[in-house]
């Protein structure tokens, strides 16, 4: 049994060093954007204006609603269109916690007379026993606790979102993915939620503290970020060493 654990271990430490040893020398790929959700949702057909079709006159006009006139409203709310989130998060948290609790008690109980009892069994007591304190107890507990926290957080970043989907009730379902890499090592970054139209500013920006369910990820990929993770047996050793 002990000769088939090690066989399947030295198994999954080969095919895994396989795939590390195919990066040697290589920069980390980039994410297609051809397979993309944002690329899905522009591959939609864009809405078309009816009201413009019929009426060549009104779709030249520099004063008509849609997108391309002068005062038209070029905000993200349809399906493929893009905008732009912005994050800056300066966050800091401090927490501060002290207890304190102390209880003490004591009890007693005396039988001096007892239906003549105590009398009568005194003398079959040890010397020095006596039912005049029959029980006596006492107790005394305290416990002192203190505790802290402090964070500090700050982030700042600037991506393009697509539309992906819009919901029923008109709110739109935004993704966007950042990649640069330089030499070898890739930074990425993700943004995905919910927003409303009418939260998109006019310079078609939208802040992340108006995406609802968002969920933002900045991190990477590379040499750098190899060299900094755990080898895999330190890994394994974490989780099933118990000291």
């Amino acid at each position: 049994m002990s000769r088939i654990a090690i066989a399947a271990a030295a198994a999954l430490l080969t095919l895994s060093a396989c795939g590390r040893v195919a990066d040697v020398g290589q920069a980390p790929d980039l994410t297609p954007v051809a397979a993309s959700a944002e690329s899905r949702a522009m591959a939609m057909p864009a809405p078309v204006d009816i009201l413009a079709v019929r009426d060549p006159v009104r779709a030249a006009s520099l004063w008509a609603g849609d997108r391309q006139s002068l005062l038209g409203d070029r905000r993200a709310g349809e399906q493929g269109d893009i905008l732009t989130v912005v994050v800056e998060i300066d966050e800091r948290a401090e927490i501060d916690n002290a207890t304190n609790r102390s209880r003490s008690g004591s009890e007693s109980m005396q039988v001096p007379e007892f239906l003549g009892l105590p009398q009568s069994l005194q003398d079959e007591l040890p010397a020095g026993s006596s039912l005049a304190n029959a029980v006596g107890t006492s107790s005394k507990s305290a416990s002192k606790g203190s505790g802290g926290v402090r964070r500090k957080e700050r982030l700042t970043l600037r991506v393009a979102a697509t539309v992906v989907e819009v919901q029923p009730n008109g709110v739109l379902r935004i993704e966007g993915r950042q990649e640069v890499r330089v030499n070898f090592e890739l930074r990425e970054m993700l943004v995905t939620g919910y927003v409303r139209p009418e939260d998109i500013s006019r310079q078609n920006e939208i802040t992340y503290d108006k995406i609802a369910a968002a969920r933002i990820s900045y991190g990477g990929r590379g040499q750098i970020t190899d060299v900094q993770q755990p080898r895999y047996g330190q890994q394994v050793a974490d989780i099933l060493l118990p000291f």
